[in-house]
C-alpha cells in the first residue's frame, strides 16, 4: 500500500511538471477571477457577527434592547475646566449635543438621556396637585435665578444627581443608544466625533465611550492597520532577499502567499463574507505559512541543485516528491485546526473558520505545487543577486543545533523542554476569559479611548451596563409591593461588588414621588402600600410624560421591568462575578408574581460571549490537538505519531498562553482563532524535519547521520522562515492598536518556539526515544517498488523520470 501511495504521488509530481503550462494558465485564470471578487470585499466590522445568537442572554437583549436599551450605548461627557456645570455657555452646548445626536444615523431617539432631555423630570408637589416636569427642557434657564433653581432640583434629584451630572457639578453625561441592525461604526464615529468638536473648547472637554465607539476607532485605524500589513510584508521580502540571495528564494514565496491571500478573499466575497478588520493579523499569519512552505521547497530545490542534479526540471521534481507530502500534512493539520473553531457559535468566529479553512487549503496549490512547476522553468540556476553571504552564519547556528541534539547536550535539551513545559502550563492558567483589564485591550491604555472611559467611570457610575430584566406573570405585576422591594434588594445586593458604580430601576422612582405628597418628608421615602398605590404614584410620575419616558424602566403594562446596573469596566472576572452574583440572589429569594431573566446591554452580550468562548476555548484546543493526532497518525501509520507531534505543538502553546496571561492578554473573540491556528503553525516545522530524517533512513540506517542531514536541508528552510518571520512581525508593534501589536508578539513567540522545538527539541527526541515511525525500516518505498516488479513494466518510464531517479 506504502508503495502504491509514492506511485501515485510520483505519477502527480510528474504530471504537474510535465504539464506546467497548463498548471500556470489555470492558476492564472483563477488568480485573475479571484482579484476581481478580493477587490471588492468589504472590511467592516458587523454587530451581529459578534455575538453568539442562541444564548439565552443574547435572546433577552434581542427581546428589550429597543424598549430598555442595547448593548451599543455611547457614553458622552462634558466637563468644564473652571466652576461648575451650571452657567448658559454649558448648559447651551449640552443641549447642542443632545439635539445634535437625533441627527446621527441610526440613533433611537427615545435613547437619548441627558439633563438637556425631556426625560429627566423632577417631581413637585402643590396645594392643588403633584407637578411632574422636565428639569431643563426645552430651554437653558435665562437668567442666574433659573440657574440657581436648576442647580438645586439636580442636587435634590437622586436619580439625576450622580447619575448625569456629576458628584462634583462638573461634568454632565449624555447617553444615547443605536438600533442594531442599522449600525454603522465609521459613519457613527466620524458623526458624533464631528458634533464634539463643535463644542469643544478650552473651557469645555468632551470624552465619548462606547461600542460604536470603540470600533470605530478600529476602523480609523484601518488604513494604518493596512500599511503595517505592507511594510511587514515588504520587510519580510528584503529579508528573504539577503539571506536567499537569489529572486527565486525571493519572488516565489512572495508569490505564494499573495495568490493565497488572493484567492481567499475571493472566495470571502462571493461567499458574502466580510472581513472583520481585527482578524487581519490572522491573514498574515496564514499568509506567513504559505510563504514558508514555499521557502522550504526553494530551499530544497538548491539543494538538489548542489548535489548535482541534472537539470532545473530533475531538481523541481525531486524538491515536489520529497516535500510534497510533509507540505501536504502541514496545510491539512492548519486547516483542520481552525476549522474546529466553527464548533463556536459565534458567527464572526464560523466566518473565520471557514475563511481560514480555504485560505489554508489554497497553499497546496499556490506553494505546495506552483512553486516546484515555476521552479522547473529557471534556466539559469547559479549565481546570485548580491555579495552579502549569511549562509556561513546559518550553517553555524545548524551546527549548534546538530551538536546539542546529537551530544549528551540532548538529554540537557529535553530537560528543559519539560521544566519548560510544566512552569508555562502553570502560569499558563492564569489567563484570563474576557478582557482582562479595564478599558479596551484593542487600544493602548493611553489612547484617547481609554482615557476617556477612565474619566467617565471615575466622574459617573459606570459606563457599561448590564439590564436585568423582571418578567410579571401578568400585567401590573411590576406595581407589586413584594416585587418592588425585591428588586431593590436585589440592586443593594449588587452594590456589594466594587466595579459596580449604581444601579436604577422603577423601585428608585417610587419613593420619590410618594416623598412629596409628604412635603419631601425623608421618612416617607418609601413605596406605597400595595399595588393599587403604587399604581397611582406611577400615574402621577408618568402623566406629565411622553410616550416613550418610562420605557427605560418598565413597559406600558408594567409586566415587565428593567434593572439597569452600572460597570466602571467589564473585564472578565467582573461580569463573572457580577453574573453570579445575580443568579444567587435570585435563587434565595424567589418570587412567585414573575422571574428575572439574564441579561441584556453591553455586559450581558458580553457575558454570553465569555461563557461561549470559555467552552469553546477547551473545546477548540482539545479538537485542534485531537485533529492533529489523528492527521498525524493516518500520515505515519502510528498513534506514537500523533502523540510525537503533540510535544512541540503544546509546548508552543503553554509558552504563548503564559505570556498572555502575563501580560493581561485575555482569551476573547479575537484571540481564539489565533490560538487555535497556533496549534497547527506549532508542528509544520517538526513535521519537515520528522519527514526529512525518515528520507535519509530510507537510504541509510545511521540515526545521527539523518539527524545531520535533515538539519542541514529542511532545518535551512525552518531556520531561514522563522528568522524572516519572527523578524517581520516587530513591526506590528508600531500599530496603534494594541491587538495588533499583542498579535505580532504572539505570532512571534509561536514561531520561535516552534523552530527550536522543531530544530533541537525534535531531533533530540528522536535521537534518544526513536520511535518506530520514524527509525524502521531503511529501504525507500521506490527501492522496494524497483525490486518488486519487472524492469520493463515499471511505469511511466519517461526521460524525466529517468533523470529524476538519477537525482534520487
Amino acid at each position: 500500500m506504502k508503495d502504491s501511495n509514492f506511485l501515485k504521488l510520483q505519477h502527480f509530481v510528474e504530471a504537474c511538471i510535465r504539464y506546467r503550462l497548463f498548471v500556470v494558465s489555470a492558476y492564472m485564470v483563477v488568480t485573475a477571477i479571484m482579484l476581481v471578487a478580493a477587490s471588492r470585499v468589504e472590511i467592516m466590522t458587523v454587530f451581529e457577527d459578534l455575538l453568539p445568537q442562541d444564548h439565552p442572554y443574547v435572546q433577552v437583549h434581542q427581546k428589550i434592547k429597543n424598549t430598555f436599551g442595547g448593548s451599543n450605548l455611547v457614553s458622552i461627557m462634558l466637563e468644564v475646566e473652571q466652576g461648575d456645570i451650571f452657567n448658559r455657555n454649558f448648559l447651551s452646548k449640552l443641549q447642542k449635543v443632545t439635539k445634535d445626536l437625533q441627527q446621527v444615523d441610526g440613533v433611537n431617539p427615545f435613547q437619548i438621556t441627558s439633563l438637556a432631555s425631556k426625560k429627566l423630570k423632577e417631581v413637585r408637589g402643590s396645594t392643588n396637585a403633584i407637578d411632574v416636569r422636565s428639569l431643563m427642557w426645552p430651554d437653558v434657564p435665562t437668567d442666574d435665578q433659573g440657574l440657581a433653581e436648576l442647580k438645586e432640583s439636580v442636587l435634590s434629584n437622586s436619580l439625576v444627581h450622580g447619575a448625569y451630572v456629576s458628584q462634583d457639578l462638573k461634568a454632565a453625561l449624555i447617553t444615547v443608544d443605536f438600533y442594531d441592525d442599522e449600525l454603522d461604526y465609521s459613519r457613527i464615529f466620524s458623526q458624533i466625533s464631528g458634533i464634539a468638536d463643535t463644542v469643544q473648547d478650552d473651557d469645555v472637554r468632551v470624552r465619548i465611550v462606547g461600542e460604536p465607539i470603540l470600533y470605530g476607532w478600529v476602523n480609523h485605524y484601518l488604513p494604518e492597520t493596512l500599511q503595517i500589513f505592507l511594510l511587514t510584508i515588504c520587510s519580510l521580502i528584503a529579508l528573504l532577499f539577503v539571506i536567499a540571495r537569489t529572486w527565486r528564494g525571493t519572488l516565489l514565496p512572495l508569490l505564494a502567499g499573495t495568490t493565497s491571500a488572493i484567492w481567499a478573499l475571493g472566495s470571502a466575497q462571493l461567499l458574502g463574507f466580510n472581513l472583520d478588520p481585527l482578524v487581519i493579523v490572522i491573514a498574515f499569519l496564514i499568509t506567513a505559512r504559505a510563504i514558508s512552505h514555499s521557502v522550504q521547497l526553494v530551499t530544497r530545490f538548491d539543494d538538489e541543485l548542489a548535489r548535482g542534479a541534472e537539470s532545473t526540471t530533475a531538481a523541481a521534481q525531486a524538491s515536489m516528491l520529497q516535500l510534497f507530502k510533509p507540505g501536504f500534512l502541514g496545510v491539512m493539520t492548519d486547516a483542520g485546526c481552525i476549522m474546529v473553531v466553527m464548533l463556536t457559535p459565534i458567527p464572526l468566529l464560523e466566518k473565520v473558520a471557514v475563511i481560514g479553512t480555504i485560505w489554508v487549503l489554497t497553499i497546496i496549490l499556490t506553494a505546495c505545487v506552483l512553486t516546484p512547476v515555476l521552479l522547473s522553468w529557471i534556466k539559469k540556476p547559479d549565481g546570485y543577486v548580491h555579495g552579502l553571504d549569511l549562509s556561513a552564519a546559518i550553517q553555524r547556528v545548524l551546527s549548534l543545533c546538530i551538536h546539542i541534539a546529537t551530544s549528551r547536550w540532548r538529554f540537557a535539551m529535553l530537560s528543559m523542554a519539560v521544566l519548560t513545559f510544566v512552569v508555562s502550563g502553570l502560569y499558563a492558567t492564569k489567563i484570563q476569559v474576557g478582557d482582562a483589564e479595564p478599558g479596551s485591550p484593542i487600544l493602548w491604555p493611553n489612547s484617547t479611548y481609554n482615557q476617556d472611559s477612565a474619566a467617565i467611570n471615575s466622574q459617573f457610575q459606570g459606563a457599561d451596563q448590564m439590564l436585568v430584566v423582571f418578567s410579571g406573570n401578568e400585567p401590573d405585576a411590576v406595581k407589586e409591593p413584594f416585587v418592588l422591594r425585591n428588586m431593590g434588594e436585589l440592586q443593594k445586593f449588587m452594590a456589594a461588588q466594587p466595579e459596580v458604580g449604581g444601579s436604577l430601576s422603577v423601585s428608585d422612582v417610587i419613593p420619590s414621588v410618594r416623598s412629596v405628597l409628604w412635603e419631601g418628608n425623608p421618612r416617607h421615602l418609601e413605596l406605597g402600600a400595595d399595588r393599587r398605590e403604587n399604581g397611582e404614584l406611577l400615574y402621577m410620575y408618568t402623566s406629565g410624560s411622553d410616550p416613550g419616558d418610562m420605557a427605560r424602566f418598565a413597559d406600558p403594562q408594567y409586566q415587565d421591568a428593567a434593572l439597569t446596573f452600572y460597570f466602571r469596566d467589564h473585564k472578565g472576572e467582573t461580569i463573572r462575578t457580577a453574573i453570579a452574583r445575580v443568579k444567587e440572589y435570585v435563587e434565595q429569594n424567589p418570587i412567585a408574581e414573575g422571574e428575572y431573566q439574564l441579561a441584556g446591554g453591553l455586559i450581558g452580550t458580553l457575558a454570553a460571549v465569555n461563557e461561549v468562548i470559555l467552552v469553546g476555548q477547551v473545546e477548540s484546543i482539545a479538537l485542534a490537538l485531537l485533529v492533529l493526532v489523528i492527521f498525524c497518525a493516518i500520515a505515519y501509520r502510528s498513534t506514537v505519531a500523533g502523540l510525537f507531534f503533540m510535544v512541540p505543538v503544546v509546548l508552543a502553546n503553554t509558552v504563548t498562553f503564559s505570556y498572555m496571561a502575563w501580560q493581561g492578554i485575555g482569551m476573547n473573540i479575537s484571540t481564539l482563532p489565533v490560538a487555535a491556528l497556533g496549534i497547527g503553525l506549532g508542528v509544520d516545522y517538526a513535521i519537515y524535519i520528522v519527514d526529512g530524517i525518515r528520507e535519509q533512513l530510507h537510504k541509510d540506517s545511521d540515526l545521527k547521520k539523518a539527524i545531520v542531514n535533515s538539519l542541514r536541508t529542511a532545518g535551512k528552510g525552518v531556520l531561514i522562515t522563522a528568522l524572516t518571520l519572527t523578524a517581520s512581525v516587530v513591526l506590528w508593534w508600531a500599530s496603534s492598536l494594541r491587538f495588533q501589536a499583542d498579535m505580532g508578539i504572539l505570532m512571534g513567540i509561536w514561531l520561535f518556539v516552534s523552530a527550536v522545538s522543531a530544530l533541537l527539541i525534535v531531533p533530540s527526541m528522536v535521537y534518544v526515544l526513536r520511535p518506530d515511525f520514524i527509525t524502521a525500516g531503511s529501504v525507500r518505498p521506490a527501492d522496494v517498488a524497483s525490486e518488486t516488479q519487472p524492469k520493463p513494466q515499471k511505469p511511466f518510464a519517461s526521460p524525466a523520470t529517468q533523470t529524476m531517479e538519477k537525482v534520487m
